[in-house]
């Protein structure tokens, strides 16, 4: 497969919990999946872990080209970890629309200050008329 598309993000751990801490849970309903939530509420410090989703989404969302726009979601994505750790995503709605037939990989890490996403699209490329 060809790589038709990738997108990079990087967002501040503390802007996340600045967001948070002002916006209480509307914040977090608006981006995130209960799944998602859940996952980093267990976390010592859920920031990191919110803050490389809300990066991995921004990354996903430039390698597609639209951005929010055309009913896209941000709940239309999903962050997930398999058994080992490595993340990956789960769509929904016109984001899965969009990506069927494409693979789509997922890289995060973090550090104290900040958190990064990177996105590869292998596939067809888009066709955004």
């Amino acid at each position: 497969m060809a790589i038709i598309a990738i997108g990079v993000d990087i967002c501040e751990v503390e802007r996340i919990r600045d967001i948070e801490n002002q916006h209480k849970l509307r914040f977090l309903q608006k981006v995130f999946t209960n799944s998602e939530i859940a996952y980093c509420e267990k976390k010592v410090d859920k920031y990191f872990s919110l803050a490389a989703r809300f990066a991995a989404k921004e990354a996903l969302l430039k390698a597609i080209g639209t951005g929010l726009r055309d009913g896209l979601q941000w709940k239309d994505v999903e962050v997930e970890n398999n058994t080992l750790g490595k993340p990956f995503f789960r769509f929904y709605g016109k984001i899965a629309q969009i990506l069927t037939d494409r693979k789509v990989l997922l890289s995060l890490s973090h550090t104290n200050e900040n958190a990064i996403a990177f996105v590869i699209i292998e596939g067809e490329p888009f066709n955004h008329d």
